[in-house]
């Protein structure tokens, strides 16, 4: 999923600062609680000013790591930026359809739901469709 989103985004880069938080469904619904606490909270903090250290690739004495991609740069913090949580249902075979829900919308649809988990049908409306091919 990330592979996928992150070569969409490379082409089609989004107009103003966002921030996502990317999840897979592989079955019909997802638990709302699949997006933990601290990433509501990173989502949300970013509209306001977030400062956040890429971590370090540990090294170790006699390490063979030779996989690790070069870091752009140390840490980053910008303030603005739109949250979304982003949710693809995995279906083999199709179109990978993306919904990218901002993360506001997304914590209504969780408060009001009586329901513990989402599904495809229930963010249709509150989302933006990216179709991958």
């Amino acid at each position: 999923m990330q592979s996928f989103f992150g070569k969409y985004l490379k082409e089609n880069p989004p107009a103003e600062t966002e921030v996502y938080e990317l999840k897979i469904c592989k079955g019909t619904s997802l638990p709302f609680d699949a997006v933990k606490e601290h990433q509501v909270k990173g989502l949300l903090k970013a509209k306001t000013g977030l400062y956040h250290k890429i971590t370090d690739f540990p090294i170790f004495a006699g390490s063979k790591a030779r996989f690790n991609r070069p870091k752009p740069f140390d840490c980053i913090a910008f303030n603005q930026a739109s949250g979304y949580v982003v949710v693809w249902f995995y279906k083999p075979r199709q179109k990978k359809i993306y919904y990218k829900i901002p993360i506001e919308k997304f914590l209504i649809l969780k408060e009001q739901s009586t329901r513990k988990s989402f599904t495809e049908e229930m963010i249709q409306d509150i989302s933006e469709q990216i179709v991958i091919s």
